[in-house]
């Protein structure tokens, strides 16, 4: 029986008790779920409704019975294995598996092996627990359910209670977030004063040679689209057109623009998108690789004999790092494509910018982008399954980790060491033994994301660092609260239903507690 009969089965049950003109007032309406072979039943009251089970999101620090987060027509969902809870073994799911969403408060949604019926229930037929607490623990249950659904006995579950075991923070963090996020934006504005003498630079490499651009040119880090709209008669470093939350956007090829030889995009490739007056052009680079803070005196002009030659004038400015065995160039954004060149590029569009935004597969859904300024801008990490998001502003910088650290005995178990980071004692925490997921063996794509967090400046080892997103402020609401340890770490989340995506926000300043950031702070000295 679908979900939809069963629902219907229930009504039509109610329909007909009407017609016999038996009295309603006093029968109730239970749905009916099995779970490991037993019989378990749920007052329909609270139940919004029965779904087969979603993809979900993994939650770090979460109770254990919690399979994590899914998206339900634009609302973030809750999904919790009942199996688990119970300490019933756990099994695949199959075409029986379904959720039952119950609203408590806020919806979550209850795996349950399959729902069985929605059933009428006389009174006589409901029994209270008093009389079985002498024999079964029936803190978690309502009532018994005698003769009902083909079986003797139907045990009704309290889901209040179980909630309230398992998710305890639910309701009490909530009157923390607002204290929360107003120590984050302090966090903030005392990391902007600190940083007024440092360039924060976006590094990037193209045919394994080190460039970066100034953050605050940069808009945003994106993918290279699966298909790009070339320009008839355009100059040949531009590659074309990509669609851009409603907006056409030049791509440049620095591969072209520099004369080197052109490389197949890939996985890795990623279109930086940087501001040039009023205009807007995407740099494609062959991989976006960190974020810098250079303090200003290790950035050095461009010798005036090579900045004479034609393929060096894109570059202003040289970074010299690691005692000056690693050199960047820093390019001049205004050069690299002058503005004759774009509004060559945008003249030749002409009224068709309709047909080409349709026309590219690379193009954002207008709908939830339009007519929205109001945007958080963060960067986007990822670790074990998930996608994670800070604010920009947050991150100090984000350098490779290197082939060895030095490890602190003592320390606690997810400091992974120290590194040297100009000078400066860095103590670097493991992202994955802080959040309690599985380990991995180090590999290219891990990044350290630098954050100064109560003064002190700390790396945090991600799986990989993939891009700079401008989030609408109306895509982002707090996460549910889960427990003590998440919500404060992760109080809220960016639901992006259209892309399929559902990215969960940190709050920096709550990466490390009162006593680690303490022991971490000695580490640094």
């Amino acid at each position: 029986m679908t979900d939809e009969a069963i629902l219907e089965h229930g009504g039509h049950d109610a329909a007909h008790a009407d017609e016999s003109g038996e009295a309603q007032s006093d029968t109730r309406q239970f749905v009916t779920f099995e779970i490991a072979g037993e019989m378990f039943a749920v007052d329909m009251a609270p139940v919004q409704e029965i779904i087969r089970v979603p993809a979900v999101v993994r939650v770090p620090l979460a109770p254990a019975t919690l399979d994590g987060l899914s998206n339900l027509r634009g609302r973030v969902l809750p999904i919790i294995s009942l199996r688990r809870l119970f300490g019933f073994d756990m099994r695949e799911h199959d075409d029986l598996t379904r959720a039952v969403v119950i609203d408590l408060g806020q919806p979550l949604g209850f795996v349950v092996d399959r729902v069985a019926s929605v059933i009428d229930v006389d009174p006589e037929r409901i029994e209270g627990v008093s009389g079985i607490r002498s024999t079964v623990d029936s803190e978690l249950l309502t009532g018994i359910l005698k003769d009902v659904a083909g079986c003797s006995m139907v045990m009704v579950l309290d889901f209040g209670k179980l909630v309230a075991q398992q998710f305890e923070a639910i309701s009490a963090l909530a009157r923390g977030a607002s204290s929360m996020a107003g120590a984050a934006g302090a966090e903030a504005a005392n990391e902007e004063q600190q940083a007024a003498d440092e360039l924060q630079l976006v590094n990037f490499t193209v045919a394994e040679q080190e460039y970066a651009i100034d953050i605050a040119s940069v808009q945003e880090i994106v993918q290279v689209p699966p298909n790009i709209v070339h320009v008839p008669n355009s100059p040949s470093h531009v590659l074309g057109l990509m669609t851009l939350r409603e907006r056409l956007l030049p791509l440049v090829s620095l591969r072209s623009l520099f004369g080197l030889a052109a490389r197949q995009l890939d996985e890795r490739s990623r279109v930086v998108v940087a501001a040039i007056g009023e205009t807007a052009v995407g740099i494609v680079t062959d991989s976006v690789s960190e974020v810098l803070r250079v303090p200003a005196k290790l950035v050095d002009a461009m010798p005036a004999l090579l900045a004479k030659n034609s393929g060096m004038a894109d570059i202003g400015q040289i970074c010299r790092l690691d005692n000056g065995k690693r050199l960047v160039g820093i390019l001049a954004v205004d050069r690299i494509c002058h503005q004759g060149a774009l509004q060559q590029v945008m003249e030749s569009i002409g009224g068709n910018m309709e047909q080409l935004a349709e026309g590219t597969a690379g193009a954002m859904d207008a709908a939830e982008e339009a007519g929205n300024d109001d945007e958080e801008q963060v960067v986007v990490f990822h670790l074990a399954d998930g996608e994670f998001g800070v604010p920009i502003a947050g991150v100090q910088e984000i350098v490779r980790v290197p082939e060895e650290l030095t490890h602190v005995p003592k320390a606690a178990h997810f400091v992974e060491g120290v590194i040297n980071l100009r000078g400066a004692v860095l103590p670097v925490i493991d992202q994955r033994k802080r959040l309690d997921l599985a380990p991995i063996d180090r590999n290219d794509r891990q990044r350290i994301m630098v954050f100064l967090i109560k003064g002190v400046r700390i790396g945090f080892i991600v799986d990989a660092v993939t891009e700079v997103l401008k989030i609408p402020r109306t895509a982002i609401e707090p996460a549910p609260r889960l427990s003590q340890a998440q919500a404060r770490l992760l109080g809220r989340v960016a639901n992006l239903e259209k892309h399929n995506r559902m990215i969960q926000l940190i709050e920096p300043v709550c990466l490390v507690d009162g006593e680690d950031s303490e022991a971490l702070a000695r580490l640094a000295a």
